[in-house]
């Protein structure tokens, strides 16, 4: 390659790069907004849902669990634990009911939150709702 790199040549690369990566990104975008509606689950979102989102929320559960690979890494995964506890949405409310008090000394234990009886239900209702959410198999195991 005996030409010189010009200025010129930097330019048309740049422009060219540059155009090319904005046709993909406006080709990806709207692909997603047409297979998002398959796959999000909006369908099942009732206002018991929204309430156990307030609730994750307002507890900040997303400060030691992941949901759906989200959040710090210092509890398990959530995003399946529908799935875990058998499908059973007393089960889950169940082992938020029995979290100690005081915790255990030198293991790592979740608070108990003492919540009522609606905000348990609602709760337990949003990670069921977050389970059928297709993610594409994630987590890759049923221990998250």
């Amino acid at each position: 390659m005996n030409q010189t790199f010009t200025k010129s040549m930097a330019r048309n690369i740049f422009y060219g790069g540059s155009l090319f990566f904005l046709l993909l990104l406006i080709g990806l975008s709207a692909h997603t907004v047409t297979v998002l509606p398959e796959r999000d689950n909006r369908q099942n979102l009732t206002p018991e849902v929204v309430l156990g989102k307030k609730v994750w929320e307002d507890n900040n559960c997303i400060g030691c669990h992941t949901l759906l690979g989200e959040g710090a890494y210092f509890a398990p995964e959530l995003g399946n634990v529908y799935e875990r506890f058998g499908r059973s949405k007393d089960a889950i409310k169940g082992f938020i009911m029995s979290r100690p008090v005081d915790g255990i000394p030198g293991r790592r234990s979740m608070p108990q939150f003492n919540l009522s009886e609606e905000e348990l239900d609602a709760v337990a209702e949003f990670l069921k709702y977050t389970s059928e959410i297709n993610t594409n198999n994630w987590p890759p195991n049923i221990q998250g």
